[in-house]
């Protein structure tokens, strides 16, 4: 973990070296700097997850979201009620649901969804975009920087992205998912830029809408943001049980 935390120093260094000699970055380094916006590490927030359905018809969710380094997530369901208490656990490409009464622990996949709607595991429990995907071509578009990048392994859920990124707040305002077969499966949108919380300024709001559910919407709301440092045996399978402990 010392040799991973020194690695991210120094290339943070560097990009920082860079920049005050105006050399241009790399399309590695604007998506660590979007990885770095988007969701620092070790931190705890609130998310909002809205599903609506064609009719207008709706349905919310209310998670607290723990994250440490680059690779480890857990969730808590704070609402509705009907909820309330069951967990998630990530550890790299692994899932995990814990249901208090199933009692243990079942395994998931990155593309099926604890809440309905749009977003899925990967969109819910997302980890660092540099940990699952490398940058294949970096150009402009519409003044904004355009990544297109290239899932590490077959393990996530999209094999390409196509992320449009302010040049300024490097943090992204459209994200196009696609499957290995070049479909296009959603597109993410980053909106509303402000303080979500201990001074971190990024799109407070997430829409995502698909062609594979048309007429179909979901949105995610980020709020009270906090660096909190939290022990590795936080995420593990045993811990699940006692995440609502540390709220």
């Amino acid at each position: 973990m010392k040799i991973a935390l020194n690695t991210a120093v120094v290339l943070m260094l560097c990009m920082l070296a860079g920049a005050a000699w105006g050399e241009p970055l790399s399309g590695t380094e604007i998506l660590a700097q979007v990885d770095q916006n988007l969701q620092p590490n070790d931190l705890e927030m609130y998310r909002k997850i809205i599903n609506i359905e064609p009719d207008g018809s709706r349905k919310e969710f209310v998670l607290w979201f723990l994250k440490k380094d680059q690779d480890k997530i857990v969730t808590l369901f704070v609402s509705p009620a009907s909820e309330a208490g069951r967990a998630t656990l990530r550890l790299g490409d692994n899932m995990w649901l814990y249901i208090p009464n199933v009692g243990r622990p079942i395994r998931i996949t990155s593309m099926q969804t604890i809440v309905g709607g749009i977003f899925n595991n990967a969109d819910i429990m997302r980890l660092d975009y540099s940990v699952e995907y490398d940058v294949t071509a970096l150009q402009e578009d519409q003044g904004q920087y355009l990544l297109e990048l290239k899932a590490k392994t077959g393990a996530v859920a999209y094999d390409r992205l196509k992320m449009w990124v302010l040049k300024e707040e490097r943090v992204p305002t459209r994200i196009d998912c696609f499957a290995a077969t070049g479909m296009l499966i959603k597109t993410l949108h980053f909106k509303e830029i402000k303080d979500i919380g201990d001074g971190v300024r990024r799109p407070s709001v997430m829409e995502t809408d698909s062609p594979l559910h048309k007429g179909y919407r979901s949105v995610m709301i980020f709020a009270n943001l906090k660096k909190r440092r939290l022990a590795d045996e936080v995420f593990t399978l045993n811990y699940l049980p006692r995440i609502k402990d540390l709220r």
